[in-house]
């Protein structure tokens, strides 16, 4: 029986503990509760005293078609963005898995774009994908304006997304790699001398067993695709939510309000909105999906 290390007096620990409280207190609850604050008074942009105007700030967040364009098109970007993602990393991780010549090399080829961060890599794409230089103007060229993302919504929807797939399926191929290597190889090579290819292993065996690391790719990955700190570069160094709002995210919408706009209490109201959201969607995935993951 091991025995369990305790201290004498009962303010040392919390004196140990008393930095990091002070830093969760400083940036996590306190802004938290100046949010919910915010969110039911008309906060004065340039200082004075509050008002109390209790659910005023939401009934206008909900009466503007603006802001529920903003929602539709955060809930495509969350959802296209992180499934292309998880599924091009696990393609990725299921060629880089088995035992070929230069399969070093490639596994840390593909963790490289995830290092990027996501600004520089909107700003990278800006000129790559740009509808009047290289490759997108030759095509323009042959097809007139078949790619303008400057012109078209939803060529610039197309773009941040891309942009967004591009960098983060390094991360979930991390993930997926780690998943497999945990795979029994018995499994796998039983399998392949029963005449199973590539393909029918990888549905039959390997993915099956990937539930759990899927699941949690899942989530993770829609979470950050509503909040994340890049799909809000992504956004402002590309194409800054146009055109005509097509690339307006709630994420890139809450900062405008609050920092250009000014507009304090509609900010915040739409964030306990936005968080409201992904809580819904975070419910939906663990009561309706988690029950399909087998953790053994």
């Amino acid at each position: 029986m091991e025995k369990r290390s305790v201290f004498k007096s009962t303010w040392l620990p919390l004196l140990f503990a008393l930095p990091q409280l002070a830093l969760i207190a400083l940036f996590f609850y306190w802004p938290a509760v100046a949010v919910v604050n915010w969110a039911f008074t008309l906060e004065p942009p340039f200082g004075g005293a509050a008002e109390f105007v209790g659910l005023a700030n939401f009934y206008e967040t909900f009466a503007d078609p603006l802001y529920w364009n903003s929602v539709t098109v955060s809930l495509i970007f969350a959802i296209v963005g992180p499934f292309f993602a998880i599924l091009i990393g696990l393609t990725l991780a299921l060629a880089v898995d088995r035992q070929l010549p230069g399969s070093g090399f490639f596994r840390v080829l593909y963790i490289l774009p995830f290092a990027i961060a996501g600004p520089a890599a909107g700003m990278a794409f800006r000129f790559i994908l740009s509808p009047e230089r290289g490759l997108a103007a030759s095509l323009n060229a042959i097809y007139p304006d078949i790619w303008n993302p400057a012109k078209f919504g939803s060529h610039a929807l197309a773009l941040v997304i891309i942009i967004f797939i591009w960098k983060w399926a390094g991360y979930t191929f991390i993930f997926l790699l780690a998943g497999l290597q945990s795979v029994p190889r018995s499994l796998t090579e039983a399998a392949a001398m029963d005449g199973s290819g590539p393909i029918r292993r990888a549905i039959d065996i390997q993915v099956p067993l990937l539930a759990p690391t899927l699941f949690f790719l899942t989530v993770t990955m829609m979470t950050e695709g509503f909040v994340g700190s890049d799909t809000f570069g992504i956004v402002h160094h590309t194409t800054g939510g146009g055109p005509n709002h097509a690339t307006e995210v709630m994420v890139f919408r809450i900062v405008q309000e609050a920092f250009q706009g000014l507009n304090y209490s509609g900010a915040s109201a739409q964030s306990i909105i936005l968080i409201g959201l992904i809580m819904v969607f975070t419910f939906i995935q663990f009561r309706f999906i988690e029950r399909r993951v087998h953790y053994k």
